[in-house]
């Protein structure tokens, strides 16, 4: 470029989805401006983008097909299909760079939104920087979508999220059962598996197909009916506003209520499993104990309810009482509910007859006891029992008279609850009397804060288990006389329970 000549200008214009009459008034002045019309193309040549601009074209213009080396993950490229389309942008950007250093304006043809899943981004991201750049905004193929199916896409402060199909259905299922309208880009190859992820949130039966919006060979269905062979690239699952597609189907009753009880598992986020995630997403309440409804992501729609860790019996009573009154609400406890957890606490609650017609269901969570365990291998692998060693809900007699019968029968015990800062002596207790069954080279997991930010897991013995290093976040569990502490080569211990048993 010689120091005389001005650069060109570099324009992003968004066509819309497909229907040359929703190009904006700017994209189609800009477009018959243009020195320079670029546009990508498969291999084939054909573009959809330079289709939908054909009608504002003019004699005289420079057209740059950017065609696409590959469109699949298939290729002989040594970096493999990221690196072939990372080598092709770059070559792409240099030949409208070349342009733009001669002073020509250049137009980049954008099917729908220059920003929102276009091509023209990646020239934006190697030009922008370099020269005058404008953007133009377009129709978006969702937008479009909702139009030709005849239903919103959300109304107040519903929440729309949009996804592409290649993310992994497990992945997908998640997101789509947390929000409360969907739109599933790219679908073509990956159909089955957003197919899936609907059944697997339960929205299959709200999902719509649209396919080419706007378009000559539109079509429009209910997703659940659509013949994946069929499907191309040009299509998306819409999931609509639910407020108002009840109430244009004239379901717009409110719905009945109800109580779930949710185990959240002890504390990582992928512990958490694919119907817990469905309950709480589709809860209008979230009530429990303080930490744990704050583990718990809140939808703008949701309310939370959180209270201290000894009321119970309240919380259950509260939970029952809003769902009476038409509310879906999520009652929240670490690992599973029921174990010594929310789940016996509403149903103990739930016999009043004041709410004998109030639905109540419990969805399980992995336990703190096997999460323990899997730190170490599998100290739960034969019989095995589980016991608290608090004593504000039960005397602490028939603690020490269950544990001595759990020593005698030689089970492995997991321990929840061991110590507080106010219940200091149980633990000693409780150790003096498995030493009076087992011998002092029991092995002994402590995990403490297993899932956690703060996770520590350590393996000892019985008689070496020091109960001052022991605290309410922390879980015990005490091998059998089979249980086995076995070091590796590379140093790790692993602990495990053989699932035989001398005769």
């Amino acid at each position: 470029m010689t120091n005389d000549v001005v650069p060109g200008r570099l324009y992003g214009v968004g066509l819309g989805p497909g229907d040359p009459e929703l190009v904006t008034v700017k994209a189609a002045r800009l477009i018959e401006a243009a020195d320079v019309v670029a546009y990508h193309a498969a291999g084939h040549g054909r573009s959809n983008a330079r289709a939908i601009a054909a009608g504002y074209l003019r004699d005289g213009q420079l057209e740059e097909a950017l065609i696409y080396p590959v469109t699949t993950g298939t290729t002989d490229h040594p970096g493999g299909y990221q690196g072939a389309i990372d080598e092709f942008y770059e070559q792409a950007a240099a030949r409208l760079a070349a342009h733009l250093d001669a002073g020509r304006d250049v137009v980049v043809l954008a099917e729908g939104d220059p920003f929102f899943y276009g091509s023209y981004m990646h020239m934006h991201k190697r030009l922008a920087h370099r020269y005058e750049t404008t953007v133009v905004p377009g129709v978006t193929s969702v937008s479009a979508a909702a139009a030709v199916l005849g239903r919103p896409l959300m109304e107040r402060d519903e929440v729309l999220t949009v996804l592409p199909g290649t993310l992994p259905p497990d992945e997908l299922a998640h997101r789509l059962a947390a929000t409360d309208s969907a739109a599933v880009m790219k679908l073509g190859r990956t159909f089955d598996g957003v197919r899936s992820a609907l059944e697997r949130a339960g929205r299959l039966d709200d999902a719509f197909y649209v396919e080419r919006a706007t378009m000559a060979a539109e079509r429009v269905g209910r997703l659940s009916e659509v013949d994946p062979a069929s499907v191309p690239y040009f299509s998306m699952a819409l999931l609509p506003s639910p407020a108002a597609t009840a109430f244009m189907t004239g379901t717009a009753e409110p719905r009945a209520g109800g109580v779930t009880v949710v185990g959240l598992g002890p504390g990582a986020g992928e512990w958490l499993t694919p119907e817990a995630r469905r309950a709480l997403a589709e809860a209008d309440d979230v009530v429990g104990y303080q930490t744990y409804v704050d583990r718990v992501p809140i939808g703008p729609r949701q309310r939370r309810h959180a209270s201290d860790n000894r009321v119970e019996a309240e919380r259950a009573a509260f939970a029952l009482d809003l769902a009476k009154r038409g509310r879906r609400v999520a009652v929240v406890s670490s690992g599973d509910p029921g174990v010594f957890a929310m789940a016996a606490a509403v149903l103990e609650v739930a016999e009043d007859p004041q709410w004998k017609d109030v639905p109540v269901r419990i969805v399980p969570g992995l336990t703190a006891a096997q999460a323990v365990a899997s730190r170490v291998g599998a100290p739960l692998g034969h019989d095995f029992c589980v016991v608290s060693l608090s004593d504000r809900l039960k005397p602490w007699p028939v603690i020490e008279t269950r544990l001595a019968g759990a020593a005698a029968a030689d089970l492995v015990i997991a321990i929840y609850n061991p110590a507080s800062k106010t219940r200091r002596e149980q633990l000693v207790r409780a150790r003096e009397l498995l030493l009076e069954h087992r011998a002092a080279s029991t092995p002994v997991v402590v995990g403490r804060d297993v899932g956690g930010p703060e996770e520590s897991v350590r393996v000892t013995t019985l008689g070496e288990l020091d109960p001052a290093t022991v605290d309410m976040r922390c879980l015990l569990i005490v091998g059998s006389s089979q249980t086995k502490a076995v070091t590796r080569g590379d140093g790790d211990t692993f602990v495990y329970t053989p699932r035989h048993y001398p005769g």
